[in-house]
């Protein structure tokens, strides 16, 4: 995959990160189980970009971040991924990643999947937690690709538009 393409989805991922996080913050206080979810994707992201660098991870994949926290290791994740993205060169996505996970067991995976996984499992969670935010009535962050790509949320039920 060109790095156009990485640098496009962890952009797209840093902007969402940011999206979730400005949502909880307007929440007064925001449940503590939408805050336990966007902490596990935060420390899931520097849990594998510590895998890439290949050092120990400074936080676990289930952290237990209040807010505040989960603002800087989001700003932390992503000059993290742009440094990483910036030093990788043009067929180092193929590069095989020798890691432990969180269970125990040593894989092996090459960059452009763990990448390409980043930005999926956080686009999951992130999901989920949209989801558990309209169901306890607040508004959530709307965080697909498409508005990102047109600095303007996709349309939702309530517009009555197509995407």
């Amino acid at each position: 995959m060109e790095s156009h393409y990485y640098n496009r989805l962890f952009a797209h991922m840093a902007w969402a990160d940011n999206e979730v996080l400005v949502a909880l913050q307007k929440c007064h206080p925001p449940d503590p189980a939408w805050v336990g979810l966007f902490a596990h994707i935060l420390g899931a992201e520097q849990v594998w970009l510590a895998r890439l660098e290949d050092r120990p991870s400074a936080v676990p994949v289930w952290p237990g971040f209040s807010v505040g926290e989960c603002a800087v290791q989001a700003q932390r994740n992503r000059d993290g991924f742009d440094a990483f993205l910036a030093g990788l060169g043009l067929q180092d996505d193929q590069r095989h990643i020798r890691y432990v996970n969180s269970a125990g067991s040593e894989f092996i995976s090459t960059i452009c999947d763990i990448l390409l996984h980043v930005c999926l499992h956080g686009s999951y969670h992130r999901g989920q937690i949209a989801a558990a935010m309209r169901n306890g009535n607040a508004a959530p962050a709307p965080t697909d690709y498409i508005g990102f790509v047109r600095g303007s949320p996709a349309a939702t039920r309530q517009s009555g538009t197509p995407a």
